[in-house]
């Protein structure tokens, strides 16, 4: 069993950046990883993915070009750096596996409870 739990979360002004960690306690295989946003009230966003070597990554269409996914296997953790951010951005943003890649949340697993983000002057 896969736990992943998400740090790094907090209050940034417009502009300004965030890195976000997602630390993994068990083996993650060959998974991919992935990080989604959600707002209240609304499902879950893709907002990227990576392969478990890291060749492979995809972005949603709103933040490509400012945020950054990419992971370290020797320390089991995925990280979303998050440059020029907006206040639309502002949501609870999770990681989870998935064994194939996908923007689908429904075939994401074992998902971390969240880290707020807030975009905001």
């Amino acid at each position: 069993q896969v736990q992943l739990q998400e740090s790094g979360g907090g209050l940034v002004q417009p502009g300004g950046s965030l890195r976000l960690s997602c630390a993994a306690s068990g083996r993650t295989g060959s998974d991919y990883m992935g990080w989604f946003r959600q707002y209240p009230g609304s499902g879950r966003e893709f907002v990227a993915t990576i392969s478990w070597g890291g060749s492979t990554t995809r972005y949603g269409d709103s933040v490509r070009g400012r945020f950054t996914i990419s992971r370290d296997n020797t320390k089991n953790t995925v990280y979303l750096q998050m440059n020029n951010l907006h206040p639309d951005d502002t949501a609870v943003y999770s990681c989870a596996t998935a064994p194939l890649l996908t923007k689908d949340p429904a075939r994401f697993q074992n998902w971390g409870q969240g880290t707020q983000v807030t975009v905001s002057a």
